[in-house]
């Protein structure tokens, strides 16, 4: 069982509303911030990588850092269920259903499939979800658009049956789940500190808004002179902008989204969890090159969306040395295997 401890908010963020009270240690942190080399990137350019792909084993990944203070609220409140939501391969959802277990929670997940009557198969993230006993519900793309209301109904029903139930949103990423990253950026600004690092960008992957919201808010309040970008893998900077602007509003913040975080949009692909064979030739070359495993889903289309961007649009990183924030997401290769196969070199 692991134990909540008080929170104590970094200095800068003392004024912000809605300053969580406790937070729970889940995440192996901090994660390392290293030199990178993938390839594709202009050789003028420096780039260096934050590995919250290393916050944890059967953790890993940037949902974790949400998880700390979620389920610290969940314990806090006495639930003893947590609900949530996401793809059939979401990192999320696994990273809920294992630190639910850990923490002596039990879960009921709500999968979007387009075939939710198909037999399962059980690869990646779901097999994992599975294996620490969560409660799958397979949904239909039509029926995850009332997500929300499906979750609150669940847990009505779970209420009148004498549990006490807590719902997690999709990615985690609402103004308390955010805060993850906002404690992200003071653990990067002691790294970069003791290296005597300089950063001018950070790039990451967009799919629920709350990390971008999280490391946005936190660049800004900390006053350090980086630029945020995030690369959207779903919707569009629109839907996100508006989403992240929730988040602010919610701790007080008045300057909006736009003036705080470049979204580049356009890197989507074929859509959400789909990969296209030139985003899956990079993430083989950049894993060969250098010993460094991305996602299809996010991290592998965002690297993909940087190394377009600075080809296409360099004018809009503010430097020349640029910061990878990777979030994770090892267990989706699994379900990606056909197709890795097929860019793959032979084996000789």
């Amino acid at each position: 069982m692991h134990a909540i401890f008080p929170y104590q908010a970094p200095q800068w963020s003392q004024h912000l509303l809605a300053r969580p009270s406790s937070r729970i240690a889940l995440a192996q942190l901090p994660t390392p911030l290293q030199p990178w080399a993938p390839p594709d990137i202009p050789d003028t350019w420096e780039c260096w990588i934050k590995r919250d792909d290393l916050t944890g084993a059967t953790l890993s990944g940037n949902k974790v850092r949400k998880l700390e203070f979620l389920l610290a609220e969940a314990i806090s409140q006495g639930c003893d269920i947590v609900l949530t939501c996401g793809g059939l391969q979401s990192n999320h959802c696994r990273a809920t259903a294992v630190a639910a277990r850990q923490t002596g929670l039990e879960s009921i997940l709500f999968l979007r499939t387009p075939t939710p009557e198909s037999p399962l198969s059980l690869t990646g993230n779901l097999l994992m979800d599975r294996v620490v006993g969560a409660q799958i519900q397979r949904i239909t793309p039509e029926q995850y658009r009332q997500r929300t209301a499906l979750m609150e109904e669940k847990a009505q029903q779970l209420r009148a049956q004498g549990r006490r139930p807590y719902i997690v949103p999709e990615g985690g990423s609402n103004a308390l789940g955010s805060w993850g990253y906002i404690e992200a950026i003071r653990e990067l600004s002691v790294q970069l500190a003791q290296l005597g690092q300089p950063i001018d960008d950070i790039v990451f992957a967009c799919g629920s808004g709350g990390t971008a919201a999280g490391i946005a808010a936190g660049l800004a309040l900390a006053k350090l002179p980086i630029r945020a970008h995030a690369i959207n893998v779903c919707d569009d900077a629109a839907y996100f902008y508006a989403h992240i602007n929730t988040i602010l509003q919610t701790w007080g913040i008045s300057s909006p989204a736009e003036d705080i975080l470049d979204i580049i949009d356009g890197y989507m692909g074929l859509g959400y969890a789909l990969s296209r064979e030139e985003e899956l030739q990079l993430l083989c070359q950049t894993a060969a090159n250098t010993g460094i495993f991305l996602d299809p889903v996010y991290s592998g289309k965002a690297l993909y969306g940087l190394t377009q961007a600075l080809q296409k649009t360099p004018e809009r990183f503010q430097g020349k040395r640029i910061l990878f924030w990777h979030t994770g997401g090892l267990f989706g290769l699994y379900d990606k295997a056909d197709q890795l196969e097929s860019v793959l070199q032979p084996t000789p």
